[in-house]
């Protein structure tokens, strides 16, 4: 009888645990059913996206993102090259470099003619331009108010100019009286030009005070190579006479015509020194070898 009953009691609690999973079982059914019921509730057909869209997008952004990388690498390689540009335009330019030495020579060559020549003549009026191209005296310290013919105890000034030039010019000019060497010309500078030029005020007519200008400078001229015959051997670039003559008239003032000292001002030579400018960097070299340097910097 007990066997029996425990069996039997074996029986209940096993059938009383699969009413328990059963019930467990419909449960976990019915809130599944309940949830597919919820999300097919909330299906928007409208916010679906087909799977050849969705593959078609990520192809897009892929060909995107390769353009993008290929733009950066193209941004990349600008950068580079704005940076070679910039090194280059930093670099110095031979011929602006060889100006700027030429235009130091200019200078030099006129301090030391002003300095001799006022060592010479302590009461001359000479000045160098503003420009730092030219040696002015003063018109009627040389000639006498309206005249053409320099005054007799001036006339040593301009021989002592010739004499000076002459000394000067051949180590930046060309031809038989040449004599270039590195001490007195280490940028292989060579003039173009060295120009006397007479100028007036502006008394009287135009016509008229060209004339006496251009009269002023010839006979300046004339007495310079009476003095030191050789001044036109001195070539330039292009085997020409460096010497020349201008003549401004009242074209080109310094002061005021107004006052007295003005037009005193005015009344002027110019020695004007005019250096060879090249065009190309190539020039520099061929410069350098017809004076006898191998470069701008050294002798031969």
């Amino acid at each position: 009888m007990r066997a029996a009953f425990r069996r039997r009691n074996r029986e209940d609690e096993e059938e009383s645990v699969f009413v328990s999973m059963t019930d467990m079982t419909v449960s976990f059914l019915f809130i599944l059913m309940i949830m597919l019921a919820f999300f097919a509730s909330q299906f928007n057909p409208d916010e679906t996206v087909q799977l050849i869209r969705y593959n078609q997008a990520l192809l897009e952004r892929d060909k995107a993102r390769r353009q993008v990388a290929d733009l950066d690498k193209r941004v990349a390689e600008l950068e580079q090259e704005i940076e070679r540009l910039k090194a280059e335009l930093a670099e110095k330019d031979p011929v602006e470099e060889y100006l700027k030495r030429t235009a130091q020579v200019r200078q030099r060559i006129l301090e030391q003619l002003r300095d001799q020549l006022r060592v010479d003549f302590p009461d001359l009026m000479i000045e160098i331009s503003q420009e730092q191209d030219a040696l002015r005296f003063q018109g009627d310290g040389l000639f006498a108010s309206g005249e053409s013919v320099l005054r007799a105890d001036k006339r040593q000034i301009v021989e002592t100019i010739a004499a000076r030039l002459d000394q000067i010019l051949p180590c930046y000019t060309l031809g038989g009286q040449a004599n270039w060497s590195g001490a007195c010309n280490e940028s292989a500078a060579i003039i173009e030009a060295v120009q006397i030029e007479g100028h007036t005020d502006a008394t009287g007519n135009d016509q008229s005070n060209l004339e006496l200008s251009t009269q002023r400078a010839n006979e300046t001229f004339w007495a310079m190579l009476s003095k030191q015959p050789a001044l036109d051997e001195h070539l330039n670039f292009r085997d020409q006479p460096v010497l020349s003559v201008a003549g401004y008239g009242e074209m080109r003032p310094i002061a005021d015509n107004a006052t007295m000292t003005g037009r005193a001002t005015n009344r002027r030579i110019d020695l004007r020194i005019i250096m060879y400018t090249p065009t190309v960097s190539t020039e520099i070299d061929h410069i350098a070898r017809r004076l006898g340097a191998t470069t701008p910097d050294g002798p031969q």
